[in-house]
């Protein structure tokens, strides 16, 4: 068995599903065994987040940097790297993860940052992706997985998932398909950056 040297942190501020999508895919194609790697922690900026217990329930630890009790973006970055830092990790994953971070974290963690976002980029950066591209008329919507740089959204794509737009489709029908595509795509995407470290 390989040693586990690689290790993932994740950060999230919801139900985490992307994140289960990578723990179960780590633990189903045995990434200590195959890349030395594992998800070490789940981190969340949110005490509500559901994800911190779905990430419990998958056996990984969890840790909560509470964005309220900071008084600035910089100070809340400070203290999450503190946190992710804990972990020694190799990669450093959001998945939905909705602050933006600062450009000196961005900067810090250059390189081992990756993020899912639900458009095919560079086509409806932000937020609102969905409705964007049924407003737009367009045919296909998908998702990409990205290196996260200090302009939001922009950053070197690694890999992306194409669905189509069908006929009657709302934002919240198109979501749902679309993360069903992350869901296989996020993880493909992980496990070709550790193997390429």
């Amino acid at each position: 068995m390989q040693k586990v040297e690689k290790n993932i942190v994740i950060l999230i501020s919801g139900d985490g599903s992307n994140m289960a999508a990578i723990v179960q895919a780590a633990k189903k194609e045995k990434w200590h065994d195959s890349l030395g790697a594992c998800v070490a922690c789940v981190v969340s900026n949110r005490p509500d987040a559901r994800g911190l217990a779905a990430a419990q329930s998958l056996g990984i630890a969890t840790q909560l940097v509470d964005h309220s009790q900071y008084p600035s973006r910089e100070k809340f970055d400070a203290a999450l790297a503190d946190v992710i830092d804990s972990y020694h990790p190799a990669l450093l994953v959001l998945a939905g993860f909705m602050r933006i971070l600062t450009p000196g974290f961005v900067a810090y963690y250059a390189g081992r940052l990756v993020n899912i976002h639900p458009s095919l980029l560079p086509a409806f950066a932000g937020l609102n992706t969905h409705q964007r591209a049924i407003d737009a008329g367009c045919t296909v919507a998908g998702a990409t997985v990205h290196q996260v740089t200090a302009e939001l959204d922009h950053g070197h794509i690694l890999a992306q998932a194409v669905v189509p737009i069908l006929p009657g489709d709302t934002a919240a029908t198109l979501a749902a398909r679309v993360l069903v595509q992350e869901h296989l795509l996020y993880p493909k995407a992980v496990r070709a950056l550790l193997y390429n470290q």
